[in-house]
């Protein structure tokens, strides 16, 4: 199938699963925690988002040259994707923060003044998730992993 020859777009896939999968022993090595669910998990180091761009950019470079169009679209979408991973979903995560917060210190002001009777887990109200986005290091060294898996592949494997 054609589609197993596209290497723009398998670098782009193999950079997604590369960085996903360093996150865990990069986690591990920083908080002496296994955390499984980084495999799957959006935030973290590296970005995946800025590694698959990247590695997709940098494979269009090789394919198309610098010059071309194809590089142009792919380089402004790179910029928006990395741009969107520290800004907007950053603060997104940052927001998730203080309203899990909110709603904990709600939840104890009204099982104060009520007497609320305790919950079980199952009927706790689940937090949001506040890893969503990027601190600017995240994703420049997605960047770098991305630039470095098609060069790679460019130059050792092809």
């Amino acid at each position: 199938m054609a589609i197993f020859e596209n290497i723009p777009l398998l670098a782009a896939l193999f950079a997604i699963l590369f960085a996903q999968f360093v996150k865990i022993p990069i986690h591990f090595l920083l908080t002496r925690k296994l955390d499984i669910g980084l495999m799957t998990s959006t935030g973290g180091m590296p970005s995946s988002h800025s590694a698959a761009v990247t590695a997709l950019t940098t494979a269009i470079a090789f394919e198309a040259g610098l010059e071309s169009p194809l590089f142009a679209v792919s380089a402004i979408f790179a910029v928006i994707v990395m741009f969107d991973a520290t800004g907007i979903r950053y603060q997104a995560g940052q927001q998730a923060i203080i309203i899990n917060q909110m709603r904990a210190d709600f939840q104890i002001f009204v099982e104060d003044i009520k007497d609320w009777p305790k919950k079980d887990n199952e009927t706790k109200m689940k937090e949001l998730k506040t890893l969503l986005g990027h601190k600017p290091s995240e994703v420049f060294f997605g960047a770098l992993t991305g630039i470095a898996i098609s060069i790679f592949t460019y130059t050792v494997i092809l």
